[in-house]
């Protein structure tokens, strides 16, 4: 792993330590890549995901990535609507408050979650 890669891991499990989901509030969980992002809602106390989004379910045609991000955090708001979830708990996944984990973030504001 690079320095980088460490680094993230050491962000990602000091903020695990503190963010924990439950049935009634999840936790929000983001995990981006170069090419793409994904985002879950996920029950730690029984370990499960109870819904996930990434942008290749997004139909209609965006190119921007930031829009794309957005549009998966309101993909995931309107899924966890389906399942009568309004608040969540937000996990950036050590990575920065910025750009399309913003965006995502963002989105599923805009989608009707709170957090």
């Amino acid at each position: 792993m690079s320095q980088r890669q460490i680094k993230r891991k050491i962000r990602q499990r000091r903020i695990r330590s503190k963010v924990s989901g439950t049935q009634s509030r999840p936790r929000l969980s983001v995990f981006r890549s170069s090419a793409h992002i994904y985002a879950q809602l996920i029950d730690d106390s029984k370990g499960k995901t109870l819904v996930s989004a990434k942008d290749s379910e997004i139909k209609k045609k965006v190119k921007a990535k930031l829009e794309l991000a957005k549009e998966v955090g309101k993909l995931i708001a309107e899924k966890a609507k389906g399942l009568k979830v309004e608040k969540v708990v937000f996990d950036r996944g050590g990575y920065a408050y910025h750009g399309k984990v913003k965006a995502l973030a963002e989105g599923a504001r805009e989608g009707g979650l709170i957090f």
